[in-house]
């Protein structure tokens, strides 16, 4: 019994630390919509097989509603689950769990069509020669979106396989105005 109060202890200290760290996400497809915090925005989830199909449930798109005129724009397509949050009343950070090995996360905003993605082969590209081998050698890693605060964007990298046995998790940022990223070793 003494055995199994130890191990529990790291899993609760995680699990606080996660849920007081994390931003408030929300899972789609179960949530079905988000509202802006101003209510002017109303992200929603759209099924895009027939009832009848086999498929129907597994591919869905999540959309963005104008409130006040109905006007609605296809943020993106994605297979699973969804993680999003509101960042202010004019960003969406969402992160596509796109297999049980890999994850991305993308920045939408409100009142404008860019938006950014961030996964595996783009951020190879992005982050120094020394982190590579963790992004490429490694069968699970995750791009996991956590908050926008003006320009920065906030998203954690983490996972493990070949190259990392024992895993890696990195604390990242990314610059929107300059495209740049930059990445710490999570402690």
């Amino acid at each position: 019994m003494r055995l199994f109060r130890l191990m529990l202890f790291p899993v609760l200290l995680v699990s606080v630390a996660v849920h007081v760290y994390a931003a408030p996400l929300t899972l789609f497809p179960k949530a079905g919509r988000l509202a802006s915090p101003d209510g002017r925005f109303e992200v929603r989830d759209i099924d895009q097989r027939e009832p009848d199909s086999e498929l129907f449930g597994i591919f869905h798109s999540l959309w963005l509603i104008e409130t006040a005129t109905g006007h609605s724009r296809k943020l993106c397509d994605y297979v699973g689950i969804a993680a999003v949050a509101w960042s202010s009343n004019d960003f969406l950070v969402v992160t596509q769990y796109v297999s049980k090995k890999t994850s991305r996360a993308l920045v939408f905003g409100a009142s404008s069509e860019e938006s950014v993605l961030l996964d595996t082969p783009t951020l190879v590209q992005s982050v120094p020669v020394e982190l590579r081998p963790s992004l490429r050698e490694n069968d699970h890693v995750f791009v996991e979106a956590s908050r926008l605060e003006q320009e920065t964007f906030y998203f954690r990298v983490w996972g493990y396989g070949k190259h990392d046995r024992e895993g890696f998790r990195w604390n990242c940022e990314y610059l929107l105005s300059h495209g740049s990223v930059s990445c710490t070793t999570a402690d």
